[in-house]
């Protein structure tokens, strides 16, 4: 064999070995692609999350439960399908199923996780539900209370258990007072009612009327003030309000319940809301202790007057009148004087002078005039 045929026998061995070692090479990276990466995972149940926000708060006989609607599920899935949900009333605090619930809401029309875009975010969608407390529960033991939760089923009427638990006091609350009344009187809104008197005391538990106000065209309420519940007698409240305003009045009775973890109070139902118009009709205090005295020797006679200060929040001042030799009252300030003294200086040596003062509020209420005081000038 010739030296250039050996040499081209050896190269033609050689490019059909590296062509066999490609092969092999791509045949172990396509089977090391087709490999499983781990154990195939069952379908998801589509069990929603249980609610862990659910709140309840009770007024008079009624409690209103809030929660929000999951939006995943227990494999952390965006939630798709989402069934019934039960409202359960337990007995037992420490229960883990619902038991009989005494509601069972339906499906709603949408789901939190159907929308791909809220379920990213975090979203959810509230839900309430107000359940009224048979009277079976309600007592005056400052310890009783009954717990509620809720069940989230899916679209096979199952559930993965109950929502978070709450506490309710099912301490009994006092009726509303039916006859609120209001009286208008120069120190405010006089509000009056007649007290349903209290229950056999205790010393857990105190009964209080809340009084409620809120000015109209307001959103909010506030508290005026709060009275104890004693006898069955008529009550009231003054309230120190802003005048020529109109106000809502509601009052309720509250049940105040001491604990070893903290108070624990339960609002009654509202009496019907009272509608008041302050508007001011009250003048001052008719002024007290009026003097006259002449001065004027050596110089141009006056009579200075002075009397006893009104106390009026609204005070704006004082009117002065005078009469002649026993003619007419006449005022003789024509702005309102601002405190109890006046120097009348348009006086005649040989006249009598008789004077008398009243007290005028912000709104142009005058009082009836001081007794006279007279004087006169030699």
């Amino acid at each position: 064999m010739s030296e250039m045929h050996c040499y081209c026998y050896s190269l033609g061995l050689r490019m059909s070995l590296l062509l066999r070692a490609s092969i092999a090479i791509a045949t172990l990276l396509i089977l090391a692609g087709c490999a499983q990466t781990g154990i195939p995972l069952p379908p998801s149940l589509e069990l929603p999350r249980p609610p862990s926000d659910l709140r309840a708060t009770r007024k008079g006989d009624l409690v209103t439960l809030n929660w929000e609607q999951p939006a995943f599920t227990t494999d952390h899935q965006v939630l798709r399908y989402l069934g019934p949900t039960r409202i359960c009333r337990l007995v037992d605090p420490k229960a883990t199923s619902c038991g009989i619930p005494v509601q069972i809401l339906p499906a709603p029309a949408s789901v939190p996780g159907k929308s791909s875009k809220k379920a990213r975010s975090g979203q959810s969608s509230p839900s309430t539900y107000t359940d009224a407390l048979p009277p079976s529960l309600l007592s005056d033991d400052p310890n009783g209370e009954v717990t509620y939760a809720v069940e989230v089923l899916n679209r096979n009427a199952r559930s993965a258990g109950l929502s978070n638990r709450v506490q309710v006091s099912t301490i009994r609350t006092l009726p509303a007072p039916p006859d609120l009344s209001a009286e208008l009187n120069d120190d405010g809104v006089l509000l009056k009612w007649t007290s349903a008197g209290q229950p056999p005391s205790s010393p857990e538990i105190q009964y209080h009327y809340r009084i409620y106000r809120r000015q109209e065209g307001a959103a909010k309420d506030t508290v005026a003030g709060e009275v104890p519940v004693g006898a069955a007698r008529p009550e009231h409240f003054l309230d120190s309000i802003e005048w020529e305003k109109t106000y809502l009045y509601r009052i309720t009775a509250v049940s105040i319940v001491a604990k070893a973890t903290g108070e624990v109070q339960v609002e009654g139902d509202d009496s019907p809301v009272l509608r008041v118009v302050a508007h001011d009709v009250f003048p001052p205090a008719v002024p007290a202790g009026l003097q006259a005295v002449y001065s004027g020797e050596g110089q141009k006679p006056f009579i200075d007057l002075i009397w006893a200060p009104v106390a009026s929040a609204d005070l704006a001042g004082y009117n002065v009148y005078r009469s002649e030799s026993g003619g007419a009252f006449a005022k003789i300030n024509s702005d309102p004087v601002k405190t109890p003294s006046y120097r009348d200086t348009a006086v005649t040596s040989g006249k009598t002078y008789a004077y008398a003062v009243s007290a005028v509020d912000v709104r142009g209420n005058e009082s009836a005039r001081s007794e006279p005081a007279t004087e006169s000038v030699p």
